[in-house]
């Protein structure tokens, strides 16, 4: 008798173990599943916002004056909160963003801007409006990314 009932025992740990194992995976695979439209949708956020800049900097180059949008942007991707930020250096100028935290790490994605352009400021989701400002400094068309309340 003692054995069949430490038998039931090592049964009963065994599957215990392996529906451990089981809904961990299964977990694992319902986050990687939610973060593929998530990127896809960061990403498109990233296109959306650079055509808006390609548009005024191109007003900004053949007109020679200042334009400015507000764009309304999601306050989160998914649970995610978000980031984007327009950069420059002496090659390119470029719009990058990542999920998550705001970091001075490399971004998740990258939109490459018009070269000679100029581009700089940042935005995080959830923070109002975001403002896209395009004018002439000189001759460098400027790109500016920011947001009223962060």
């Amino acid at each position: 008798m003692p054995s069949i009932v430490s038998g039931h025992i090592y049964t009963f740990v065994a599957l215990a173990a392996v529906s451990t194992i089981l809904i961990a995976t299964l977990n694992a695979y319902t986050t990687s599943l939610r973060a593929i439209p998530e990127a896809e949708q960061l990403r498109n956020l990233l296109n959306h916002l650079a055509s808006k800049g390609n548009e005024l900097l191109t007003i900004a180059t053949t007109t020679k004056s200042s334009t400015k949008v507000f764009l309304q942007l999601p306050t989160t991707i998914g649970s995610h909160q978000y980031w984007l930020r327009a950069c420059s250096d002496s090659s390119a100028a470029w719009l990058e963003g990542s999920l998550g935290q705001k970091s001075e790490e490399a971004a998740s994605y990258r939109v490459f801007l018009p070269q000679g352009t100029s581009a700089s400021g940042h935005f995080v989701g959830g923070y109002g409006p975001a403002i896209l400002e395009s004018y002439m400094n000189g001759s460098t068309p400027q790109l500016n990314l920011s947001s009223i309340g962060g």
